[in-house]
């Protein structure tokens, strides 16, 4: 584990969510230094395998230093298995593309309807499904929301929005509040979900400004947060958390099953154990959505269906999430 000495050298200071984004890790030979792991440098693929490297430092203090192996390293580190081709990975793995009724939106279940609010995120993870996306083109925050909220509008069957991205909380305070009052004559919208990694990554996110927009919403709230590993916790994620809680959100997880990072039982009950200390319900254990340049991360459905039965016969069923695929074209995640 790093020291607390390295952890200060690692972390600027202040707690300015935007300064500690700017100063976010980009080279992935300093990722390498910062953990003590040069001598790795080799394994490099050219050009970050075409998908940047981001990693804030407040979330490699976290990470075990000298470890290649480190779970939390593996989730960000590019690697030269990312550029082999592999048959049935592709770079719209859930048929995002075919769901976009209207600019940044994805309208792919009933009742729901998911606006992209914005293409940055304060961590990229490498397997993420979205790591093609074409946000340039969709971007439900440009222009004050309009096309987005317009779609909403007109669709009475909509009583669920679903901020994501990229990641929704990568936008200033300033720019939700715009979409607050766009929702505020949408009277068939009930509900405000958020997808989020920014509170388990970077929690300074969750800052007094933006508990104060999250409370004042006269919507129902849920924050969907995104963790893998129960090291990913610390007390700012667990601060955060709260800080959510009493805002008056719901807080769920998601994690993705990953080989070499969380593909055992003892270090997913682990993670359920964690995330209820932290105030959090597992939600779903997504089976790897099958993206071009993350098939080193696949684990098989055999293996999967036996993990999920191992942490059902020892965890209490609400700390149990669902094995679940997405499917492109279907109406509903997919259980395993």
């Amino acid at each position: 584990m790093i020291t607390a000495s390295h952890a200060a050298r690692l972390l600027p200071p202040g707690s300015d969510w935007r300064a500690l984004w700017r100063d976010a890790i980009t080279d992935p030979h300093e990722l390498l230094a910062a953990v003590g792991l040069e001598h790795l440098a080799g394994r490099l693929p050219p050009d970050d395998a075409g998908f940047a490297l981001r990693v804030p430092r407040g979330f490699v203090a976290r990470m075990r230093r000298g470890d290649a192996a480190d779970p939390l390293l593996l989730q960000v580190m590019p690697q030269l298995a990312e550029l082999d081709r592999v048959d049935g990975f592709g770079t719209d793995a859930v048929g995002d593309l075919a769901a976009r009724p209207a600019q940044g939106v994805l309208h792919k279940y009933q009742g729901r309807a998911l606006l992209i609010a914005s293409g940055s995120c304060a961590v990229n993870c490498r397997y993420c499904f979205r790591r093609h996306f074409p946000y340039g083109e969709e971007m439900a925050a440009a222009g004050q929301w309009r096309k987005a909220l317009e779609h909403v509008r007109q669709d009475a069957s909509i009583s669920e929005l679903i901020l994501s991205g990229g990641d929704p909380l990568a936008l200033a305070t300033g720019k939700l509040e715009e979409l607050g009052r766009g929702l505020a004559g949408i009277p068939h919208v009930i509900r405000l979900r958020i997808h989020t990694r920014l509170p388990v990554v970077l929690p300074e996110r969750i800052d007094e400004s933006f508990v104060r927009w999250l409370a004042g919403l006269p919507l129902q709230k849920v924050v969907v947060l995104h963790a893998n590993h129960a090291n990913e916790f610390d007390a700012g994620v667990d601060a955060a958390c709260a800080r959510l809680r009493e805002a008056g959100a719901t807080l769920l997880n998601q994690s993705v099953l990953l080989r070499g990072v969380n593909d055992d039982a003892d270090t997913l009950a682990t993670l359920s154990e964690r995330l209820f200390a932290a105030g959090v319900l597992p939600y779903y254990l997504h089976q790897l959505d099958r993206v071009q340049g993350a098939a080193h991360f696949e684990v098989d459905d055999a293996r999967a269906l036996a993990l999920a039965e191992a942490i059902r016969h020892r965890l209490p069923g609400y700390l149990v999430p669902k094995l679940v695929r997405e499917v492109g074209g279907e109406a509903s995640k997919r259980p395993l």
